[in-house]
């Protein structure tokens, strides 16, 4: 027998039903009476979907209230999502909810209760947005004044991407990659804010090339039509674009958020292509015009700096001029240069013969007789102190050896004759090296001590005149005619008589006199050194 069936009651004819029976077909009764619904009323109780993704609240007017329910794969289909305190329709069915006696309507779609409502939900959107910064100018970026690539997102097939394509290519052809979107219905918006995002996406140097400036363009409409552009989620896309924005939706009179968010707002579409590109023919123009100007500055300039030039170089002074006074410099340091290097040699000449006279061979020979001295005096010395050394060291190891006759003692014995042979080769080779040391001082002071002598001056053709006494006769006044005198060459004497001349008293040289300068150059018999 079926449960649901109705039992009778034994004291009456009344059914009796259970509890899920009748809310069971309550249920059935109201969704085959009520089905399809449109509701109007403003929202109440809204505080965002739940965290399962479902939205629930209730719609109310001045004498009534109804719970709402919208699914979450409805909820995010929902052109126009709900608020707190709209006034909205809702459609759905209307059905009831047993675990709590509670009717609700399951809504399918939702939508502003006429343009005033959505009026009211624009500007309290504006606001929020506002609020938060995303309509400042300080955001605003500047238009690039010659992009290169420029980013359409509109239709493909409508009049609007015709006219901005026919725009740039009138004013000034460049690259265009065209974003197609739905500008109307209820996935416009993501659709927008996605390509938004897309093109911000592209990495500069990549296969699709990054634009310089964005167009995000649409015709005119009603305030329903260009809804999706008042969606929040292309206002924020447009706020963040680092890429400089155009927006161009609707006509001259139409307003959307994203004109508030983007960096510049065209009245048309094709205004934005106006915006986005210069007048190619202007352009060349331009430079033409200043090339034109360009040219004639440098010409101007040239021709200014040209006379400074010449006005300079009439200034300078000629070449004689400037080469005057260092010429007649030249010539007098020319003239005394003769003058000079006569002083120079006659001051070189005094300094010789000063030094001359300090240094005589008998100086020299006594030095030289000093230093072999003092070396042979040092060998011996050497040789005295290897000596005693020697014995020290053998009497040492006599002692050593008297009193030690172990093997130990016969080793440090070897060692320090070892040790006593190597100090007497070290000592013979310090002595062979300061005798040697010695005996280069000794040629060297023999070798200036020549150098010196008189007898190279004898090489060179001049003679030494000696008196009767041996004495040297250094002048012409120290002899007379009859006199007898001894002529000494590099290889022998001679004598000689002196012959001419005026006789005068015999007067012999009893020391080497020093020449007299003044004569020392008009002697005939002996001439100067110099």
């Amino acid at each position: 027998m079926d449960d649901s069936t109705p039992k009778a009651d034994s004291h009456s004819n009344i059914a009796e039903y259970s509890v899920s029976e009748i809310s069971g077909s309550i249920k059935r009764t109201m969704e085959d009476v009520f089905g399809h619904v449109r509701i109007r009323g403003e929202i109440s109780g809204y505080r965002g979907p739940h965290s399962s993704g479902h939205a629930y609240f209730s719609m109310k007017d001045d004498r009534a209230r109804i719970e709402a329910v919208v699914w979450r794969g409805v909820f995010s289909k929902l052109k126009f999502k709900p608020e707190e305190g709209m006034e909205m329709i809702a459609t759905g069915k209307v059905t009831t909810f047993p675990g709590g006696s509670k009717y609700q309507i399951v809504i399918e779609s939702l939508e502003p209760a006429g343009a005033g409502a959505l009026m009211v939900l624009l500007e309290e959107r504006r606001k929020k947005l506002a609020g938060e910064g995303l309509f400042d100018e300080a955001r605003k970026q500047l238009l690039p004044y010659m992009p290169r690539v420029i980013g359409v997102v509109t239709s493909p097939t409508g009049a609007v991407i015709r006219d901005i394509l026919h725009r740039i290519n009138d004013r000034f052809p460049v690259h265009v990659i065209v974003w197609p979107v739905r500008v109307q219905g209820e996935s416009s918006g993501d659709e927008v804010a996605a390509a938004i995002r897309g093109f911000n996406a592209l990495q500069p140097g990549g296969p699709v090339a990054r634009p310089d400036v964005l167009i995000v363009a649409r015709g005119g409409g009603s305030l329903e039509d260009l809804w999706g552009f008042n969606d929040e989620a292309v206002v924020r896309a447009a706020a963040d674009s680092q890429i400089p924005l155009i927006s161009a939706v609707g006509h001259e009179t139409d307003w959307t958020l994203i004109d508030h968010a983007a960096d510049v707002r065209a009245p048309t579409p094709t205004g934005a292509a106006e915006m986005a590109v210069p007048v190619k023919a202007e352009l060349q123009a331009s430079v033409a015009a200043l090339a034109a100007r360009l040219s004639g500055s440098i010409s101007r300039a040239l021709d200014t700096d040209r006379q400074d030039v010449r006005a300079l170089a009439r200034a300078l002074p000629s070449i004689d001029m400037l080469l005057a006074l260092p010429r007649r410099r030249f010539d007098e340091g020319a003239s005394a240069l003769g003058r000079a290097l006569q002083l120079n040699t006659a001051d070189k000449r005094q300094q010789y013969e000063r030094r001359a006279a300090r240094l005589t061979p008998a100086t020299l020979h006594r030095q030289v007789m000093e230093k072999a001295q003092q070396v042979s005096a040092l060998a011996t010395r050497g040789e005295r102190q290897i000596e005693r050394r020697h014995d020290h060291l053998a009497a040492r190891v006599s002692n050593a050896s008297a009193r030690l006759t172990l093997r130990p003692a016969l080793d440090r014995l070897a060692r320090s004759r070892e040790r006593l042979q190597g100090l007497a080769r070290r000592s013979d080779e310090v002595m062979a090296l300061h005798i040697e040391r010695r005996r280069r001082q000794l040629l060297e002071a023999g070798r200036l001590m020549n150098s010196m002598s008189y007898r190279n001056v004898l090489s060179r053709g001049y003679a030494v005149v000696r008196g009767a006494d041996d004495a040297t006769i250094v002048s012409a006044d120290a002899v007379s005619s009859g006199d007898g005198v001894s002529i000494e060459f590099i290889d022998g004497r001679v004598n000689a008589l002196v012959t001419g001349g005026t006789p005068a008293p015999r007067q012999a040289a009893t020391a080497p006199q020093k020449p007299d300068r003044k004569k020392s150059g008009a002697s005939k018999d002996q001439g100067s050194l110099f």
